[in-house]
């Protein structure tokens, strides 16, 4: 198992739960005492972590959001690994994809310079043009499969023929096979983003890849299913089956970050809503 599924199954076995937790900052959104300044943004930042770390097997940061602040969003980025405890793996949610020097200096970015665990990639470009995230030893890559946006069927539905790379499939099972396919040489190093809002894709795709994690958005204010995410998402084959929670993660982002509270209630609201969600998202057995 690699470092980053060994990290996540134990992470998952302390949490006693898939729940990933999202940190999206909308400066206009933030509940008061925060307000709308960069101080108010980095500290709900901490506040959530501090609040909702008990109950996280991992944290997912969206890096967009912070990219909207400017440089002073990018410095709060830069911070979150240092706040979040060294035992929970951090995702950076950056949707990068690319060729060449050019997803290497990727990898920089969100590897090594925000400390990421893991981070999430667009296959589009082919999944061999990632080899230098892929190529990682000591980091994880979730390839974006079958979304949980509206639009998602325009492309990811469309019908892929049959031929040497697989059977006549939907785009996303074709992302989902060669995701596998390339797994086998590099042991441990790739997962999928499956949304919960389509579950009967959700479960072909779990046919198509048995072995490979899932990382699942779209449950709370996406209306997803938890239980049948729960039910139909984890692993069922190396290398993922054999760790605590078969390597599911399901992100909630606003139903834990929407909280209806203000000044010194907001720590204690983030924290009950983390605790219901990590309740909602128990894993199976321990």
């Amino acid at each position: 198992m690699s470092r980053y599924l060994d990290l996540l199954s134990r992470s998952t076995s302390r949490a006693g739960s898939h729940l990933c937790v999202g940190i999206d900052p909308v400066p206009a959104a933030l509940p008061q005492p925060f307000g709308e300044s960069i101080d108010g943004v980095a500290r709900w930042v901490s506040t959530l972590i501090e609040a909702a770390s008990p109950y996280a097997a991992a944290f997912k940061v969206n890096i967009a959001y912070f990219e909207a602040l400017g440089a002073d969003g990018l410095r709060i980025a830069e911070s979150v690994r240092r706040q979040i405890p060294s035992e929970i793996p951090l995702i950076i949610d950056a949707k990068r994809g690319d060729i060449g020097a050019t997803v290497r200096a990727q990898g920089v970015a969100l590897f090594d310079l925000l400390g990421a665990d893991a981070i999430t990639a667009n296959p589009y470009l082919g999944i061999g043009a990632l080899a230098p995230l892929l190529d990682r030893n000591d980091r994880f890559t979730y390839l974006l499969c079958r979304t949980s946006n509206p639009e998602a069927a325009e492309l990811q539905d469309l019908r892929v023929v049959e031929g040497v790379q697989g059977p006549e499939e939907s785009l996303a099972a074709r992302v989902a096979r060669l995701a596998a396919r390339r797994d086998e040489g590099v042991t441990g190093r790739i997962g999928l983003v499956v949304g919960a809002t389509n579950a009967a894709a959700l479960q072909q795709l779990r046919s198509v890849a048995p072995g490979l994690p899932f990382l699942v958005p779209g449950v709370g204010a996406q209306g997803g299913d938890a239980e049948a995410v729960i039910a139909d998402g984890g692993a069922t084959a190396a290398p993922g089956s054999a760790a605590i929670g078969r390597g599911l993660l399901v992100n909630v982002g606003r139903g834990i970050s929407d909280v209806d509270a203000t000044g010194d209630q907001v720590a204690g609201a983030l924290k009950a809503a983390a605790a219901e969600w990590g309740r909602r998202l128990a894993i199976l057995t321990i």
